[in-house]
């Protein structure tokens, strides 16, 4: 209904309006209480522990080009590139939802002309704006629940480059452990090599016979055979190096080829209550389970009435004057089929079970850094084991190799330690990239690089790049 006005009753009308408007809202969110889970004081298997620091944990391995490595491959990688796009799309649904508790404003006008019996011009501009009075907190629960959600993408996306400077590092070691296993075969293979010419020489003078030049040879054949394998290892982990790092297989090199000057570093596992804000994993799953809550909050307040205003207001030239029009629509449900009952059932339910689904990740979470610690102390251990092991094998293969030639020991002795030189070698090798990877997983079950207090500042076009 439009009606003309004078501004005293325009100026009452506005201050009813803006009253109204003012009024104090009830919230029908539940209050949220974070699930309780029973944790430990330290870790098992450690004492008191100093808080595990963030950074860029990966520079502790002490590797120019491993940390060149990750630089490359947070900005370039596009897994990465595809979780900043989802941030951007949570956060510009939030914004969607977010308007909800605000007016709209709309403009307007019309003019109007008659001929028939002479000229009339009619004319008007007014403004128009809606607002959905917000008493009951469902807008602004629908917001922070949008918002929550955009959160989850922030802290999802970091765990995605949590595991991403994880498994760079894992490729790049294993490169290098199998570039210095290949090596290792070459080496041992020469040395096969020497021995089967000294064999066949001895053969030719009688001094041995064809068995045993047999015998050398297949040696020989056996450590050439093991070449192979490695390469089509060492390339498959190098191609997939590449594909972390966001670039093409061909042309792909590295400049380091071994684990030599790479340092063991020690994380610290600080302590277990401190993971529930270390881990971008856990800290997803309790944005979902907030941005559940207040969506209970949202089920609750529909069953209240609600109070929706339209207000419009310009000039006439017809009226001669102002024309205000302010309409206010209550409404409240009655009868829905039980809509919003089920409603309300589906998202505390849904509160429930994301609930569970935090205490699990909680619990996953512990148990991957129990693993890794596991892990790390054993292969200390072994470790230093096989390292005393190769250098045994080492001092009985010069020995070997000096009494054979001395015509002191047989040949099936020289056979087997040689044999065994190889695999005490290799094995350290191996237990070498394991303890590599294990620091590497335990930083990962520490939450890598990631610290809480800069991730409320990340912008979505920051979340691919370190």
């Amino acid at each position: 209904m439009s009606v003309a006005t004078s501004p005293r009753r325009n100026f009452l009308s506005l201050s009813v309006l803006l009253g109204v408007l003012m009024l104090g809202g009830c919230s029908m969110v539940p209050a949220y209480h974070q699930p309780e889970l029973p944790l430990a004081a330290n870790w098992k298997g450690t004492g008191q522990t100093s808080a595990a620091r963030g950074g860029q944990w990966w520079s502790e391995f002490h590797s120019a080009e491993l940390n060149d490595l990750i630089t490359r491959g947070l900005s370039a990688n596009y897994t990465l590139k595809a979780a900043a796009s989802r941030i951007e799309e949570a956060r510009a649904s939030a914004q969607v939802v977010g308007a909800g508790q605000y007016p709209t404003l709309a403009l307007g006008g019309n003019v109007q002309r008659q001929n028939n019996y002479g000229t009339t011009k009619k004319s008007s501009v007014f403004a128009q704006a809606t607002y959905e009075l917000d008493f009951w907190g469902k807008q602004r629960a629908a917001a922070d629940s949008a918002d929550a959600l955009a959160n989850a993408s922030v802290f999802d996306a970091q765990t995605l480059r949590m595991g991403l400077g994880a498994s760079i590092a894992d490729s790049y070691f294993q490169v290098l452990s199998l570039e210095e296993r290949l090596r290792l075969a070459q080496s041992i293979a020469d040395d096969a090599k020497q021995v089967l010419d000294l064999v066949e020489v001895q053969a030719s003078q009688g001094a041995v016979s064809n068995l045993e030049v047999a015998q050398q040879r297949n040696a020989l054949q056996t450590f050439q055979a093991a070449m192979p394998p490695l390469r089509q290892q060492r390339d498959l982990a190098l191609y997939q190096l590449a594909v972390l790092v966001g670039e093409t297989p061909q042309g792909f090199h590295l400049k380091s080829s071994g684990l030599d000057g790479l340092q063991m570093p020690r994380p610290s596992a600080g302590l277990p209550i401190g993971l529930l804000r270390q881990r971008p994993d856990v800290q997803a799953a309790e944005a979902r389970l907030v941005s559940a809550n207040f969506d209970v909050g949202v089920a609750r307040a529909a069953f209240l009435p609600n109070l929706s205003l339209d207000l419009i207001g310009g000039i006439d030239t017809i009226a001669g004057g102002n024309i205000w029009s302010v309409v206010g629509t209550l409404t409240q449900p009655v009868f829905t089929g039980g809509q919003l009952t089920g409603q309300l059932h589906v998202d505390q339910a849904h509160v429930q079970e994301l609930t569970a689904s935090y205490r699990e990740s909680v619990i996953e979470a512990l148990q991957d850094v129990e693993t890794q610690l596991s892990a790390t102390r054993e292969l200390d251990k072994s470790f230093a084991l096989n390292q005393a092991a190769v250098d045994s094998a080492r001092e009985a293969a010069r020995l070997a190799q000096v009494r054979y030639r001395l015509g002191s020991t047989d040949f099936q002795t020289l056979l087997i330690v040689e044999r065994t030189q190889y695999q005490a070698e290799d094995t350290l090798l191996q237990v070498r990239l394991q303890h590599l990877q294990a620091a590497v997983g335990l930083f990962r079950a520490l939450g890598g690089d990631f610290t809480p207090d800069t991730l409320a500042s990340l912008s979505p076009s920051q979340a691919s790049h370190p």
